[in-house]
């Protein structure tokens, strides 16, 4: 446990192991409720941990070049069958 002090505005600063224990950055959410009478600070994630892979800087680069060759016409189909489309993946140059 540590002791903070609740300042002006009612605002405490977070300890700086606690900051780094759960990795919290400037911005980021905090639960705040009673639980059998103690106040209880959580701190929440907005996206779902299933899904944070889609917001790194090298998913949504990928993201924003599929963007630009779907822009572009880079694309192959719509296809009849499947046979169609395996066919077109194996002749298709990377």
């Amino acid at each position: 446990m540590e002791l903070v002090r609740v300042k002006r505005n009612y605002q405490i600063t977070i300890p700086q192991s606690l900051r780094k224990f759960f990795r919290l950055a400037v911005g980021d959410y905090l639960e705040v409720g009673i639980q059998d009478e103690t106040l209880v600070i959580k701190p929440v994630k907005l996206v779902h941990p299933d899904q944070e892979y889609f917001f790194t800087k090298e998913w949504q680069g990928k993201e924003a070049e599929a963007d630009q060759d779907l822009a572009a016409g880079k694309v192959a189909g719509p296809f009849e069958n499947i046979k169609d489309s395996l066919k077109a993946l194996k002749t298709t140059k990377v």
